[in-house]
């Protein structure tokens, strides 16, 4: 590791270097090397003549050009980069030096971004195709999280005031219903991704219809076969010199999508940690505090919060440069792509990471969820007390008052005096309901006020996550490990 120059944290922190490679200069130049064998082999097979009728590609030549397509001389195309000024003429440079029979036909009619969008939409398929393997573990981990405590009742909150029960698997339904929207959203993104096929200066062909000499079957085919020959199954049926930068704000959105999912996952752990619910994996030699030792901080939950902010605002960049794109292209979007959706992948990668770690080791404290639930329950059960007393014969108006009276003054001794919550002697002792203590703390069983929630989880597991995970079971097994 440098450590007297800026490395950023996402390479050395937080992504994995399976993301990392598909950003890699490896992965960028050998792509070009791929695209400049497909057009050539493209040409060749529709026939491209050169000026005395022969064909102007030759076997030899595309031999000589696979046989270098992996080892790509960096030094060399530097050193021209110096000179030149284009990165694109001299990584063609340094090509034609590995390759000198076939010099003369590398990125024959093409225009940069023949090499440079092609590679980006395929570079950005390739990440997407791996936000998707680790979304659908994610949701994988989280549907055995809420199977396992499906029936575990727990205090629900709205507005982060106590509420109606629930379950601790039903709530973790609603993380996994987010992360489902999500892959709805990535797969269809996914599977529309086109190239920009060759398209030339313009957009117009041009330079192809006079290499194939006005033959503008050739051209519509190059199009077609270059997508093939590069694993996709269609190109961009207009362009200008580049593909529509809305592709870019597209996978972008879908990025901070997940991100915003993660985010809100991530709260709910953090809160729930505060409360002593629920908690976050934590090694053994951890620290949590350099000040207080006792201390057992949600740091991944808060690294998983920080990333997906960055990735939400990132989002803004592609969608900016989309909007501000001259005509059939300006270059004021280079720069930036080249941080924002590099950086974008990078980030939801960590994120997933973190998101995959904590999910599959969160640790429940079942005896404190019961007893926080227990505390509130009585106030909970005063809508079934009152029904059950108006069934004995009371007055529904004067029960829900006299409900109110009595809740107020248990919330009181609560809240002010420091005491239990003693609502239900409260009742007992008041003759208007026909309940004794005992029969009370009976009727105090947690299962009896969640609902369907058990039933939803069942349901929404049966009907929604498992078609997912068997239509996309090659992708299932994944593991995370957090380094820092």
């Amino acid at each position: 590791m440098s450590t007297d120059r800026y490395v950023s944290p996402l390479s050395e922190r937080y992504a994995s270097r399976e993301m990392q490679f598909i950003f890699s200069p490896d992965m960028k130049f050998r792509t070009w090397r791929k695209l400049w064998i497909a057009l050539a082999e493209t040409e060749q097979e529709l026939g491209l003549k050169d000026a005395e009728g022969n064909p102007r590609i030759t076997d030899e030549q595309i031999a000589e050009l696979k046989a270098h397509q992996e080892d790509i001389n960096y030094d060399v195309a530097k050193a021209r980069e110096k000179e030149v000024r284009h990165d694109v003429m001299s990584h063609v440079y340094a090509y034609g030096k590995q390759c000198p029979g076939a010099a003369g036909i590398i990125h024959l009619g093409a225009t940069s971004c023949y090499v440079g969008d092609n590679t980006d939409v395929i570079i950005m398929t390739e990440a997407l195709k791996l936000v998707k393997k680790k979304l659908v573990n994610v949701i994988h981990v989280l549907s055995e999280f809420a199977v396992k405590y499906k029936d575990l009742p727990t205090l629900a909150f709205t507005h982060f005031q106590p509420a109606q029960p629930t379950t601790v698997g039903k709530r973790a339904t609603l993380w996994m219903q987010e992360l489902v929207m999500d892959l709805e959203d990535l797969d269809y993104v996914l599977s529309n991704m086109k190239l920009l096929g060759s398209k030339g200066t313009t957009g117009t062909q041009a330079s192809f219809l006079e290499l194939f000499d006005g033959d503008e079957d050739a051209c519509r085919k190059a199009d077609v076969r270059i997508a093939e020959k590069m694993g996709f199954q269609a190109c961009f049926p207009v362009s200008g010199q580049t593909y529509s930068r809305k592709l870019d704000t597209r996978v972008c959105n879908i990025l901070a999508g997940i991100a915003a999912s993660a985010h809100k996952f991530s709260n709910d752990i953090r809160l729930l940690q505060h409360l002593k619910e629920v908690e976050e994996p934590f090694e053994k030699s951890q620290i949590g505090s350099s000040a207080m030792a006792y201390k057992r901080n949600p740091m991944r939950s808060e690294r998983i919060a920080s990333l997906a902010r960055y990735v939400m605002v990132d989002a803004l960049n592609p969608a900016i440069t989309s909007a501000t794109q001259w005509f059939e292209r300006t270059l004021d979007d280079s720069a930036n792509k080249r941080l924002s959706i590099a950086e974008g992948f990078l980030a939801i990668d960590g994120i997933l990471d973190l998101y995959m770690n904590v999910a599959d080791g969160l640790v429940v404290y079942d005896k404190v969820i019961t007893k926080r639930l227990m505390s509130e329950l009585p106030f909970m059960a005063t809508e079934n007390i009152m029904m059950d007393a108006v069934k004995a014969g009371g007055n529904r108006q004067e029960l829900h008052e006299k409900i109110r009276e009595l809740s107020m003054e248990a919330g009181r001794n609560v809240k002010v005096e420091g005491k239990e919550n003693n609502l239900l002697e409260l009742i007992a002792a008041d003759e208007a309901f026909p309940m004794t203590l005992e029969e009370l703390q009976q009727a105090m069983e947690p299962s009896k006020y969640v609902g369907r929630a058990p039933s939803q989880v069942s349901e929404f597991i049966e009907e929604v996550i498992q078609p997912i995970l068997a239509e996309n079971r090659d992708l299932l097994g994944m593991t995370a490990e957090i380094t820092c």
